[in-house]
């Protein structure tokens, strides 16, 4: 006798109209529950951040009161993860989604990347620090190579993320090159659209473009703010050997020679060679570096050689947080703050896990894996 799913008689998802648009209520009972309202205020609320002293802002239809522009600070931002981890033990749901890794006759193998983005609540980890570069990478890889495989929620919910990414660089005054990059390769995508015009239909790319220019005007207002008079110590007045191992920990040959433009002691200790072979030993392995030194052996400019070895090779990928799949429970999450995972409700489940590596039971998923999961 054939299968037949129970689609044809489900009665259908119950849906919810929202600021945003019509909604699925199982993704907003998932999300962030009675803390929702509060980090949507929170994200939504960081548009023209660049003026402070203004008596209100008023930017995409919401208006910031005093108490509001206080709690959007660069300072307060780190308060972000504290707020959330609050809000979890508070009974809240934990961000996370289920997803299909094996197809069924009783299980269809499709995971939708909206209902994904919307469960892990990536629109308020954008304001977290550590997860701020997965983001932005899986932004560049879904702008670059999946734009016009997206579908029409999807690639609401991709401009909405962009968004945030905008409200945070304004308010951080950090990671601007990040947003350009993103903004200038989605200026180039959207110039190369088929058969003169983007795909999708008129009306809802006429809301992306609203939204697009909502962002350029943010990048555009975006200025760095010296530190005041009062601010000690600069940057400037640190001593040397302090300066050399904040260059020492930065993974990105741009930031060096970006950093070396800044003044001329960050300059010297550039092309100091210590600083490209401790870069080199991050990205690279002992047997790769071991190689291009056999091929080169009378080289000994290690600049030359991370150049070598980054064009054979390729850079490590390093992120603070990464979304971790769960094996028992088949539950995408973020590591820092966990999901309700079938482990910990069955005692009989526990049983079975004496004997096994909790460690091996949370597999990190890079960006590229992460969008391995979805049809596109």
């Amino acid at each position: 006798m054939p299968f037949i799913s129970k689609d044809w008689r489900s009665p259908g998802e119950e849906w919810v109209k929202t600021e945003e648009g019509w909604e699925k209520k199982k993704i907003l009972e998932c999300g962030r529950q009675g803390t929702q309202q509060e980090n949507m205020d929170t994200t939504t609320r960081c548009g023209s951040l660049t003026n402070f002293n203004a008596e209100q802002l008023n930017f995409g239809g919401r208006w910031l009161e005093e108490e509001d522009k206080e709690n959007l600070l660069p300072d307060n931002l780190a308060l972000q993860t504290f707020h959330t981890k609050k809000s979890v033990a508070d009974g809240a749901v934990q961000p996370h989604c289920h997803i299909t890794i094996k197809c069924t006759r009783e299980i269809a193998g499709f995971n939708g990347l909206s209902d994904a983005f919307k469960r892990l609540d990536f629109r308020s980890a954008v304001h977290d620090v550590r997860r701020f570069n997965y983001i932005c990478k899986l932004l560049d890889l879904l702008i670059t190579q999946k734009l016009t495989m997206l579908s029409g929620c999807a690639q609401k919910v991709l401009f909405n993320m962009l968004e945030e990414v905008a409200y945070q660089v304004s308010a951080s005054q950090q990671n601007i090159h990040m947003l350009n990059k993103l903004l200038h390769q989605l200026r180039v995508m959207i110039d190369c659209a088929c058969w003169g015009r983007p795909l999708g239909s008129t009306l809802l790319w006429e809301q992306h473009l609203r939204t697009i220019n909502r962002i350029l005007s943010i990048a555009n207002r975006i200025q760095i703010r010296e530190p005041g008079d009062d601010v000690f110590p600069k940057l400037q007045n640190l001593p040397e050997e302090c300066v050399r191992e904040v260059l020492l920990r930065l993974a990105d040959h741009k930031d060096l020679e970006s950093s070396g433009k800044a003044y001329s002691v960050m300059q010297r200790l550039v092309d100091e060679q210590r600083i490209w072979r401790e870069l080199c030993r991050f990205h690279f392995t002992p047997q790769q570096i071991s190689f291009v030194l056999q091929s080169s052996p009378q080289q000994t400019d290690w600049q030359r050689i991370y150049h070598k070895l980054r064009k054979s090779f390729g850079l490590r990928e390093e992120y603070a947080e990464m979304i971790q799949l769960c094996r028992n429970c088949r539950c995408l999450f973020w590591k820092s703050i966990g999901h309700p995972c079938i482990a910990d409700q069955d005692p009989e489940f526990q049983e079975k896990l004496e004997n096994v590596d909790k460690s091996s039971l949370h597999v990190p998923i890079p960006p590229q894996a992460f969008l391995k999961f979805f049809s596109l």
